[in-house]
């Protein structure tokens, strides 16, 4: 899915369209992996599709990989729900319903990805 999104010209598209934005590259990344997460589910194929689109943006931009890679592993962590099978483990391993474990797992998951983006932006800060 990543390498189709790339050789259809999307990465070069989100630079293009974000090259003079005031948004930073950091969070348009963790933006991207979140969009993907909700999408797909799967956080290993957001962050790896995350990645492959912000790489022209990132390159043209500078910003530190490592950074990167954080913010976008941050966002993949954002919204897991009923296409992801951790939220199906959790919901059975504490015999919740659907609507408790939207109402934990989800929640936290989600807030993990939050305090991780901006844990990022203030180690971007330093560095």
């Amino acid at each position: 899915f990543k390498q189709i999104l790339i050789d259809g010209g999307v990465g070069d598209s989100v630079t293009t369209l974000f090259a003079h934005a005031s948004l930073s590259p950091l969070v348009l990344g963790w933006l991207i992996a979140v969009v993907l997460r909700i999408a797909l589910g799967s956080a290993t194929v957001a962050s790896l599709t995350a990645a492959g689109l912000v790489l022209p943006l990132m390159q043209s931009a500078g910003v530190n990989p490592a950074l990167m890679v954080l913010s976008i592993g941050a966002g993949s962590l954002a919204a897991s729900h009923v296409n992801d099978a951790g939220f199906w483990m959790f919901k059975e391993y504490f015999d919740l319903s659907v609507k408790e474990t939207l109402a934990t797992w989800t929640v936290l998951e989600t807030l993990i990805s939050i305090v991780g983006l901006i844990g990022v932006l203030l180690l971007s800060l330093v560095v």
